[in-house]
């Protein structure tokens, strides 16, 4: 522990020169004290610190001089190669000076080092925006991140999923887990069944992790597997998502959305639902109206969904889906014919009256 600290308090002096002793303090959490104490230890195992007294002084290392401590282990590059979230950075428009960023860092790594950075890649996501669910950590969660940076084959009990989530059986797996994605507060393991290989969709498979009941090395399987040289974990997860929400898009409803309707579509429809819809919508009307298809999971779905945009859509059809809006904004008449205040003065009068008598 302490020589961990040590290695920090260079490092913070070497990078913000002058820092006085209370602010070593609050950074390293430790007393002035032991800060005073763990200068002299550096000066003694030479490194050249040295304290300056006054209104500017501080700790500082000797002019020129700069510490071989930046070097990083396999564990701490592993860890800072899995701190990107490469879609935000997309998002904003930073994609690009990003990957410059990583190339420069990696150039300066070691062999050793720039591989365990880049194996981390190929091995976890985060796929992070949009989300704000509290993560749970499944049991079985770390062996099977063992297995995945070891590249072991594992046996695994999955429980697949019945009406209403239940779970209605439990098939037994032989696979090469390739990598772990956090999506939504949920694991998922992203995973080829073993022997595979060759069949139309390569035998790849994605689990949620939480449902895994039992989680063994593979029968007979005493090396690791060979990961496949062109598998990229985001690119794949990527694909795989974009597939699986456009296959629940199983109904479509026609609706006209004013230019205001159609500007704030994207942010409460699904982002496949929009590109599809937006391709087959229809020049403006005179009124500036749009008329489009929107895939969407279900009715009831749909509902939820553009019932937020109030009186900038109006649902063509199906008629069961125009017929509950038409509903809807029935109740919503009736709710606010009348304004509630107006009653208040009615009720109030006899009480006062009372209270004079």
């Amino acid at each position: 522990m302490r020589a961990a600290r040590l290695i920090r308090m260079a490092l913070l002096i070497q990078s913000n020169p002058g820092l006085t002793a209370a602010a070593l303090a609050r950074e390293l959490e430790i007393s002035e004290r032991t800060v005073i104490r763990d200068a002299q230890a550096l000066q003694e195992a030479g490194v050249p610190v040295r304290s300056e007294r006054g209104r500017v002084g501080g700790y500082f290392l000797a002019a020129g001089y700069r510490t071989r401590l930046t070097t990083l282990r396999p564990s701490e590059a592993e860890t800072l190669f899995l701190s990107g979230l490469p879609s935000a950075l997309r998002d904003l428009g930073l994609s690009d000076a990003a990957e410059v960023a990583r190339l420069k860092l990696t150039a300066t790594l070691l062999p050793s080092v720039r591989q365990a950075a880049e194996s981390s890649v190929r091995r976890f996501h985060l796929d992070a925006p949009a989300w704000f669910h509290e993560p749970s950590t499944p049991e079985l969660l770390p062996e099977l991140a063992r297995a995945v940076w070891a590249d072991r084959p594992v046996e695994l009990s999955y429980a697949r999923p019945g009406r209403n989530g239940a779970p209605s059986s439990v098939a037994a797996r032989v696979v090469e887990p390739y990598g772990l994605v956090l999506k939504a507060g949920t694991w998922y393991a992203v995973a080829r069944v073993l022997g595979e290989r060759e069949t139309r969709d390569g035998g790849w498979r994605t689990y949620r992790v939480d449902r895994i009941t039992a989680l063994g090395p593979a029968p007979g399987a005493q090396e690791p597997f060979v990961r496949d040289p062109a598998f990229e974990l985001a690119a794949h997860w990527e694909a795989r998502s974009a597939a699986f929400a456009r296959a629940l898009l199983r109904t479509t409803v026609t609706i006209r959305l004013t230019g205001q309707g159609l500007r704030r579509l994207p942010a409460v429809v699904d982002g496949a639902a929009v590109a599809d819809a937006l391709a087959s919508a229809s020049t403006p009307d005179p009124a500036g109206l749009v008329t489009l298809d929107l895939p969407a999971e279900s009715e009831d779905v749909a509902f939820d969904q553009l019932v937020r945009l109030g009186a900038d859509v109006e649902v063509l059809a199906p008629a069961g889906l125009r017929a509950r809006f038409r509903e809807h904004a029935s109740a919503l008449t009736a709710l606010y014919r009348s304004d509630p205040l107006e009653a208040e003065p009615e009720q109030a009068e006899p009480q006062e009256a009372r209270r004079q008598r």
